[in-house]
């Protein structure tokens, strides 16, 4: 499969499962002020040093 094509259809199952979740809690997206610390230094953390590829997992 194509990798744009690939990426495309995972952002659409992704927005999806955000929209299915949202629908059947409207309030799942209300985090306390730590679970936000944590998330704020989660995402400050992949902005720094990016992720690593699914392919370079030793999954064994």
């Amino acid at each position: 499969m194509n990798g744009a094509v690939q990426e495309a259809e995972q952002n659409f199952a992704l927005e999806f499962i955000k929209k299915l979740v949202i629908a059947w809690d409207p309030d799942f997206t209300k985090v306390t002020p730590l679970e936000r610390k944590v998330l704020e230094e989660a995402e400050r953390d992949i902005a720094e040093n990016g992720t690593v590829s699914h392919d370079e997992i030793q999954w064994d």
